[in-house]
């Protein structure tokens, strides 16, 4: 349930972010990302002081809290967009989301990962993070119906008040994870240096491999997101208009993702390994962008609707990162030390993440000014989900990864 109501929180605040990108269009993207990029690096260190210092309890605590405040807080601004302007509140409150984003999310599973074995974790991961995706589907719902009768600005209330009762859970379950286990050694800071997750990167083989594939998965994703923006720019000419639409692609989305979830994910982890739930997406990946270079730009009917076809890449790249590769990932992180799974994992998940959005962003703005179209770009994306498999596959067997336990692992070296 704790899980249920992050995603919550941050699937009502979603649309609000993305109908501000498409106000702009994808011009502005790498202004966007290049501050989210920024901020990124300034708070890694900050993060890596406070898992060094703080009980796990404190950490959640705090980090949910200032998240909590920063929501209402942003309300009064909401209310004058008009008067401020969709790019000069888009530029911080993306950067904020963003944040938001990868750290509350980041934090929460590596809170997992301390408590549940790597065994455990190839059973329950998906289920936990079927939790997630029925909060990422109930987001959008009650965001489509709220927006129409209280507007855009007061829907930051009530993602405030999902991500009070997500930490409230959280801070029971690791209460109760520490009685029943009768050892206080992971709920006690994680120490080390505040520079570890950076450190960690060059020295770890599994790390890198995460790192690449951080950069080559979201490249897709971003790439898929600047291009629809553009459409929506193009198509949506009014606030609550364009957050209906990125609603509704969030919805299809997470109902792709948690069909996966219940279906074939934890078949495969389980059956197969939690390596395999990396090379899927990306086959998957790579057969989405060769459809769109073939169909380009066009509509598709599905369903007796008319469906943009880069909207079908952007959901089904999204539907199967979500509900394949996210559970995949994190089950993986159960076999490296509590330093590497919480300051490493961080670093890959946020400032790694967004130096990916920087380049991709801006390589697609570089791309359309040389005249390259959509298809040209989708031909480009199909050879980085070919290498993205391969590197998919290489990751789930990485020589430092430790042997799977039926017990948490403990802090080591």
């Amino acid at each position: 349930m704790a899980f249920f109501f992050v995603m919550t929180a941050y699937y009502i605040v979603r649309p609000v972010r993305d109908q501000l990108s498409g106000a702009v269009g994808s011009q502005s993207l790498p202004l966007f990302y290049s501050v989210v990029f920024g901020v990124m690096l300034l708070l890694t260190p900050v993060f890596g002081m406070l898992v060094a210092r703080f009980p796990r309890k404190q950490l959640l605590g705090w980090s949910y809290s200032f998240f909590v405040f920063c929501l209402f807080a942003f309300v009064p601004a909401f209310v004058a967009q008009d008067r401020i302007g969709a790019r000069e509140l888009g530029v911080v409150f993306y950067v904020w989301v963003s944040v938001f984003n990868l750290f509350v999310v980041s934090l929460f599973w590596s809170f997992m990962a301390d408590i549940f074995s790597s065994v455990e974790a190839r059973k329950v991961f998906p289920l936990i993070a079927l939790g997630g995706m029925a909060g990422a589907i109930f987001g959008p719902l009650i965001t489509k119906f709220l927006v129409q009768q209280i507007g855009v600005a007061m829907l930051l209330v009530v993602s405030a008040a999902a991500l009070l009762l997500a930490l409230g859970l959280l801070l029971r379950l690791s209460a109760q994870q520490e009685r029943r286990d009768g050892d206080a050694q992971q709920s006690e800071p994680v120490g080390g240096s505040l520079w570890a997750g950076v450190k960690e990167l060059w020295s770890r083989p599994f790390l890198r491999y995460m790192a690449i594939m951080m950069v080559l998965g979201d490249g897709i994703g971003t790439l898929a997101y600047a291009l629809m923006a553009d459409y929506a720019k193009a198509h949506f000419t009014d606030t609550v208009a364009r957050t209906s639409f990125y609603n509704d692609l969030d919805l299809v989305t997470n109902l792709l993702g948690a069909g996966l979830q219940l279906t074939f994910t934890r078949w495969l982890m389980t059956r197969h390994g939690a390596g395999w739930g990396l090379v899927v997406p990306a086959l998957v990946n790579l057969v989405l962008l060769l459809a769109v270079v073939g169909m380009g730009a066009s509509h598709v009917e599905l369903l007796g609707f008319s469906v943009p076809t880069l909207a079908v890449m952007m959901v089904g790249s999204r539907g199967f990162a979500y509900g394949m590769t996210k559970p995949a990932v994190d089950a993986l992180y159960t076999r490296v030390p509590r330093e590497t799974r919480y300051k490493g994992k961080n670093f890959v998940e946020t400032a790694v993440w967004r130096f990916g959005d920087v380049v991709v962003t801006s390589g697609v703005s570089l791309l359309g000014k040389f005249g390259v179209g959509v298809a040209g770009m989708a031909m480009i994306g199909a050879g980085i989900s070919a290498f993205a498999a391969w590197v998919a596959r290489r990751a789930g067997h990485s020589p430092d990864l430790l042997p799977e336990r039926s017990h948490p692992a403990k802090a080591g070296p």
